[in-house]
């Protein structure tokens, strides 16, 4: 295989992780910012290529100066079309806008749209540029012999410690913590609305990382280790994390999970290339621990809200996987041995100060930018469209989910329309003319002057609506309204945890199922509803009767008992 071909599909594949970040987010924050996260993931690209294309690349990649310190920029890219070196470029780029979406995460649900596009702007415009060039440019790092092969320290650990200062400036998302009377802060989980979404990035990313970990193989032997090494790292992270988790709380925690298979791919990032199987192992086998470990630490000690773990798997993982070159690294063509193979303390005293300085660099450079943006346009949306969402607030989407409109948001999309047109909706088979149905109010039934008409209303657990459905079909009830609610009576919910914080479950997921009968006695409704619902343990539901005045058929303006034939 032609490895210039190889390292060009490599960054194709860096490109697709892109949906990746953006599926993770998705998923793991709720249905009403959707939209906003996939814009922010589309423009961090798309934004990040503009400006690393004018000057980032130039700083990166060009002579260094100030004793290699920066790149001067030649901006050959536009002066020399056939010189340019265009591989060099895309590569690069792709880099650099996943240093760029990793910020996103950490800040979601209440951050303007507009700041975003600043500090994303921001970052590859220069402080990307400049630690990268250090490392990979030709700067000082690279000459100590500084290893972080695909991008540990360079990328995710930029991309981390600035999504950590963002989330700390911008605040928590409202609910996440609340007083209590004794005065204690109390951490809330707010659950995201998809884990399949999470799911699907995460896979995602796993295949995209391939390219990301392997781009730069110098022949197909090297390649294939590095693959190797990108595989056993995540399994292993993830394998820990699930066993982990599972004796912490009683179950194995899906996201957790979800996060530690990231958090292993980030770990051996920098040390693909020089560790063997036993340092892959290993490297993932501290990340499945470290991660659970960050993300408590992060989200209920030190209570900053980091909605999708993005410091915990890439801040922490991007330093841990940088040092840990310096103890497994086992191949000599990319620098001295680590510590546990022979090589003394030299590298892992590189890999140390590279991780420091870079550091040094994100965090007082990332700080100014935050604050100047908050000072300036300010960096979080109004309470009340936070609470709303920012796919409404931010960029006027009803919803992501078109067949899952609120109500609310469903007025707030017909204010742009002063009357809805009479002929909007066809009229069903039989239509009788509105002249004649609307002056039918008021008109009693003839057929069964003074019938009762009762509704019943059941409240029961979900598994049990279609046996139920089909019973009451069965003694004449043809009509029912069910809705999907949350409740609770004297089950009082169920304990469960969601990323480590306990989730107070007082509300169950239930069915409310609505019948207005006449014709049908109540008591066959009831009883046929006991028959079926019945278990005999708490939370079997209640039913409910009323009641009812009196019915109109709005089609025919017949009342009562005719209305309900």
């Amino acid at each position: 295989m032609d490895m210039s071909v190889w390292y060009l599909v490599g960054a194709i594949l860096v490109f697709f992780m892109q949906g990746g970040f953006a599926m993770v987010e998705t998923g793991l924050t709720r249905a009403k910012n959707a939209g906003n996260i996939i814009m922010k993931n589309l423009m961090d690209f798309c934004i990040g290529t503009v400006v690393f294309s004018l000057l980032g690349y130039g700083i990166m990649m060009g002579e260094h100066v100030f004793f290699g310190l920066i790149g001067k920029p030649n901006w050959q890219l536009f002066t020399d079309f056939d010189g340019a070196d265009w591989r060099s470029f895309v590569f690069q780029l792709v880099f650099c806008a996943t240093a760029a979406t990793i910020v996103s995460g950490s800040m979601a649900e209440r951050t303007k749209f507009s700041s975003y596009c600043i500090y994303s702007a921001v970052i590859s415009l220069v402080i990307y540029p400049i630690e990268a060039g250090w490392a990979w440019g030709g700067g000082w790092l690279s000459e100590l012999r500084f290893i972080d092969f695909a991008g540990s320290a360079v990328i995710h650990m930029v991309g981390g410690w600035t999504a950590l200062i963002g989330a700390a400036l911008v605040g928590p998302r409202i609910g996440k913590y609340t007083k209590e009377k004794d005065g204690k802060t109390k951490v809330n989980a707010i659950p995201g609305h998809s884990m399949t979404l999470a799911a699907l990035g995460v896979f995602m990313l796993w295949f995209a990382w391939y390219g990301f970990n392997a781009a730069a193989a110098a022949d197909l032997k090297e390649m294939a280790q590095i693959l190797g090494t990108t595989t056993i790292a995540p399994s292993v992270a993830t394998v820990v994390c699930m066993i982990y988790t599972w004796l912490r709380t009683g179950k194995p925690d899906v996201s957790m999970c979800l996060n530690a298979s990231l958090a292993g791919l980030v770990a051996v990032t920098a040390g693909c290339a020089s560790v063997d199987a036993i340092g892959a192992a290993v490297i993932g086998a501290v990340s499945g621990v470290l991660v659970v470990e960050s993300v408590n630490f992060i989200d209920q000690k030190v209570k900053i809200d980091d909605p999708v773990g993005a410091f915990s798997v890439h801040g922490v993982h991007g330093l841990w996987g940088t040092v840990a070159v310096g103890l497994f690294a086992c191949n000599e063509e990319y620098g001295t041995k680590g510590l546990f193979y022979g090589g003394g303390f030299r590298q892992l005293g590189v890999q140390c100060l590279g991780v420091v300085c870079i550091l040094a660099w994100t965090i007082v450079t990332m700080f100014l930018v935050f604050k100047i943006i908050e000072k300036t346009n300010g960096l979080r949306v109004k309470p009340e469209e936070e609470i709303e969402g920012l796919d409404i607030a931010e960029h006027g989407l009803v919803s992501a989910y078109a067949d899952f409109v609120t109500p609310q948001n469903l007025s707030v999309y017909s204010l742009g329309a002063s009357t809805i047109p009479t002929d909007a909706v066809a009229p069903a088979g039989g239509a009788v003319p509105p002249e004649i149905a609307v002056p039918a109010y008021g008109r009693k039934s003839d057929s069964k002057p003074g019938e009762k008409i009762s509704k019943v209303e059941i409240i029961m657990n979900m598994n049990r609506f279609e046996p139920l459905k089909n019973a009451l079909e069965e003694i004449g009830v043809t009509g029912m309204t069910v809705t999907n609610v949350m409740g609770c009576g004297i089950q009082k919910g169920q304990s469960r945890y969601y990323r480590g914080v306990p989730v107070e479950i007082q509300l169950l997921p239930k069915v409310q199922v609505d019948i207005v009968v006449s014709k049908v006695p109540v008591s066959d409704v009831i009883n046929t509803a006991r028959k079926i619902l019945y278990t005999g343990n708490i939370g079997d539901g209640k039913i409910f009767v009323f009641d009812v005045e009196n019915v109109v058929k709005v089609r025919t303006g017949q009342e009562g008992y005719d209305a309900l034939q």
